[in-house]
């Protein structure tokens, strides 16, 4: 945990060490004698990068659909038209 940076980003091949809490007083604009706030960094995990690839899995889909209804001249313009005036009446 750190208080409020991110551990991303950083070149060391030596195995980090835990955050110290910060002094008391805080940073710049805390308050004199306020507690410090905690922060967990996220990690990324297996699951993060499963979720990219089924994002990239879904957009290659709909590219491969799009070709396929362009080949049978689909065509993806629609025309809004008012629906036709009934002669019967509704619910009389």
């Amino acid at each position: 945990m750190s208080l409020q940076k991110s551990g991303r980003g950083t070149k060391s091949s030596k195995p980090s060490k835990p955050s110290k809490p910060a002094k008391k007083g805080g940073g710049r604009n805390a308050a004199p004698g306020a507690r410090q706030v905690y922060v967990q960094t996220a990690k990324n995990d297996v699951f993060t990068y499963l979720l990219a690839v089924s994002l990239g899995a879904i957009f290659i889909g709909v590219i491969f659909l799009v070709l396929i209804l362009n080949r049978y001249e689909f065509k993806t313009k629609v025309a809004w038209t008012a629906p036709a005036a009934s002669t019967a009446p509704l619910l009389s």
